[in-house]
């Protein structure tokens, strides 16, 4: 059986850091982490679970509760959660919210009953003005774009900038008629506005106007509502060169409803969309997007957790993280125009 000092050798480096890799010590190297987690891995070394959670009365379980699990988006990311927490000896119970906010406090308030050790929680309800609520006597990671401030650590997305760069790929393309398809935008903080923020910041920084013609809103940010949405801008002649879907899983139906209609992708509109989830590689045309990625933030919010879980003494200061990002171009957006 793999040992601790078989990962340390492997890894050049001591059995103590490898023992704090394993516990999520905050003070670990990011590149000192990624190696030893590299050496277990490729050793594959198992934490004796069994042993250090009698020792310790924890259940060596994490709860993971996201909106919906039959999303791409949420596929991908329980996935690389899962994967990343097999790392730390953990198992992962994944529970359904449905974007409810009252399903989101719920597992929030009950995770400590249903015997876990922490919780990371993908919030879309819940918003700023439940804040309070996160004030819990158990370890808590939130994942999402609200709660922005509040007491637990906050895995994020760079959605301002993400969107910016999407839209700017675009006008670079040659694009100057661009729309943008996102759910309804009220005044709570949400997916839709902060990618809209970045949509409308590179218009702007471009020269060229915001037009609220190609703002397009959807009822919920499905296939079909992108697919009924592309027949919308079809029918109304919209004058458009170019097309930002705030979800893969919306641009995916915005592709179908524009070739419904006869008009072709990149040829006559552009369309990029975000998520970088494993389909939009394979349509057709293939879909350019922006990859937020899903495991570094998978990685940030399970260390995040188990440092929390760990925690002796005063607690530390929460963590805002915003993740990473890369532009990945494919067909439908073609050439440089």
């Amino acid at each position: 059986m793999t040992t601790i000092q078989d990962v340390a050798k492997a890894a050049g480096v001591s059995a103590m850091t490898v023992s704090n890799v394993i516990n999520g010590h905050p003070n670990v190297r990011p590149a000192t982490r990624e190696k030893v987690l590299e050496a277990m891995g490729r050793l594959d070394y198992r934490v004796n679970v069994a042993a250090r959670n009698l020792r310790k009365g924890r259940t060596g379980t994490i709860g993971l509760a996201v909106p919906e699990v039959n999303r791409p988006y949420y596929g991908r990311l329980a996935a690389a959660i899962i994967t990343t927490a097999e790392r730390y000896g953990l198992r992962v119970s994944v529970e359904q919210t449905g974007a409810l906010r009252e399903n989101e406090l719920e597992a929030l308030s009950l995770s400590r009953n249903r015997l876990y050790d922490g919780l990371i929680l993908a919030t879309v309800g819940m918003g700023p003005a439940d804040a309070e609520w996160f004030k819990v006597d158990h370890p808590v990671v939130i994942l999402g774009e609200r709660i922005f401030g509040g007491p637990v650590d906050h895995v994020a997305m760079p959605n301002v900038e993400a969107a910016r760069a999407a839209t700017r790929h675009l006008i670079e393309r040659g694009c100057r008629r661009i729309a943008i398809v996102c759910g309804r935008m009220g005044e709570e903080v949400d997916v839709s506005s902060l990618r809209y923020t970045g949509y409308r910041e590179a218009l702007e920084g471009a020269g060229l106007p915001v037009d609220p013609c190609l703002v397009r809103t959807v009822a919920a940010l499905t296939m079909g509502e992108g697919a009924l949405c592309a027949h919308e801008m079809a029918r109304s002649g919209l004058d458009h060169d170019g097309v930002f879907c705030v979800t893969d899983t919306v641009a995916m139906g915005v592709l179908r409803g524009l070739a419904d209609a006869g008009i072709r992708v990149p040829d006559q509109v552009k369309v990029i969309g975000f998520d970088n989830v494993e389909e939009s590689e394979f349509l057709v045309p293939s879909l350019s997007t922006l990859d937020p990625d899903h495991d570094t933030m998978a990685e940030r919010a399970v260390a995040l957790l188990v440092r929390r879980i760990e925690e002796t003494g005063p607690r530390a200061e929460q963590e805002e993280f915003v993740g990473p990002f890369s532009l990945v171009v494919r067909e439908s957006t073609g050439p440089h125009g």
